[in-house]
């Protein structure tokens, strides 16, 4: 694979002008790019998958329900419907994707919506009775026919921006050069004994004059079921399967694996088939089964038996009251200017 990668070297070229040509349109104008008047906050990454999007808007949304009515807005990926879909109570992944549908349940009291086309999501929850009043725009840092008010790049700690390379030689969406567009940069999934000296020296190699801060994913110290939950010192010494579907699941194994548990791995955003859900019967054999959140929600529908999950959250190494006033700040600002 990585041989092949080197051998598209040249495609990675063409995809570099082609995204550097199409970001330099919309820096001049030439590509119209819309602002709305309410505050925007954009998180994305510049590689593709597995960088902690879904905490970081999770973090975002618990620092700000308390003062204002929120909405989060994705194209939600893999769904398999289509155009602009608001959730309710009748809501699945299969209709709003695995990500939107997780927060959905976790925050009934938000707006959640999907559409690939960012401008008229937003159009659409403006339109609403019950309106937003900042609006959260998940995966949207390549969407440029949307200017955001503040963006948050995201860069994982085993991989970051700055070592990488553009598709399909290396991960990168676009150019290094489009993290200028960021307010901030948090470097998610790190160590959570991470020195000061380690911080600085991604700190110099970024070379940005703007705040960079440092998280790590948080476990839980329960995994839940739809009506209970175990704690997860006692689960550790129990016979069981591990099922994951997301980009990195290394970290989420060696939290909870044991050397006698069976694992199944499948591909990011997986759809169970039953297939699937046969070879995860076999393989769990009525031990218990224990899955990422996001895999939960795909998997609850069919009726697994000990069927549990464990949740994850983003947390600072430290700073953290200033990445709040950051964005309090921020969105306080953008209402009193409305």
């Amino acid at each position: 694979m990585k041989f092949l990668r080197i051998l598209l070297f040249p495609v990675s070229i063409i995809y570099s002008i082609v995204t550097s040509v199409r970001n330099y349109l919309f820096d001049i104008g030439v590509l119209k790019s819309y602002s709305f008047n309410i505050p925007i906050i954009a998180v994305g990454n510049l590689s593709v998958g597995g960088t902690g999007k879904t905490p970081q808007i999770e973090y975002l949304i618990r620092l700000l329900t308390p003062n204002y009515k929120i909405a989060t807005l994705s194209r939600g990926y893999k769904r398999k419907s289509e155009g602009f879909v608001l959730a309710d109570s009748s809501s699945n992944a299969e209709i709003l994707g695995d990500e939107p549908f997780q927060i959905h349940q976790k925050f009934p009291n938000i707006h959640v919506a999907v559409d690939a086309n960012r401008k008229n999501g937003i159009e659409q929850l403006l339109k609403l009775d019950d309106k937003p009043e900042v609006i959260l725009l998940d995966d949207a840092f390549q969407h440029r026919k949307v200017k955001a008010g503040f963006y948050i790049l995201l860069s994982s700690y085993d991989d970051l921006y700055y070592n990488d390379f553009i598709l399909p030689t290396g991960n990168l969406r676009e150019s290094r050069s489009g993290a200028k567009r960021a307010h901030v940069i948090i470097v998610t999934k790190c160590p959570k004994d991470i020195s000061e000296l380690a911080q600085e020296k991604i700190k110099q190699k970024i070379n940005l004059n703007i705040p960079i801060f440092f998280s790590y994913i948080d476990y839980d110290d329960k995994v839940y079921s739809q009506n209970d939950f175990i704690n997860v010192s006692e689960i550790k010494l129990k016979d069981k399967l591990l099922i994951a579907g997301i980009a990195k699941p290394e970290p989420f194994f060696a939290y909870l694996q044991v050397e006698k548990n069976v694992k199944l791995v499948y591909p990011d955003h997986h759809h169970f088939s039953e297939k699937d859900i046969e070879e995860i019967k076999n393989k769990a054999n009525n031990k218990l089964i224990i899955t990422t959140e996001k895999d939960y929600v795909r998997l609850k529908s069919w009726n697994l038996k000990s069927l549990y999950y464990l949740p994850i959250k983003s947390s600072f190494i430290s700073k953290s009251d200033d990445f709040n006033q950051t964005i309090l700040n921020y969105v306080g600002t953008s209402t009193r200017n409305r």
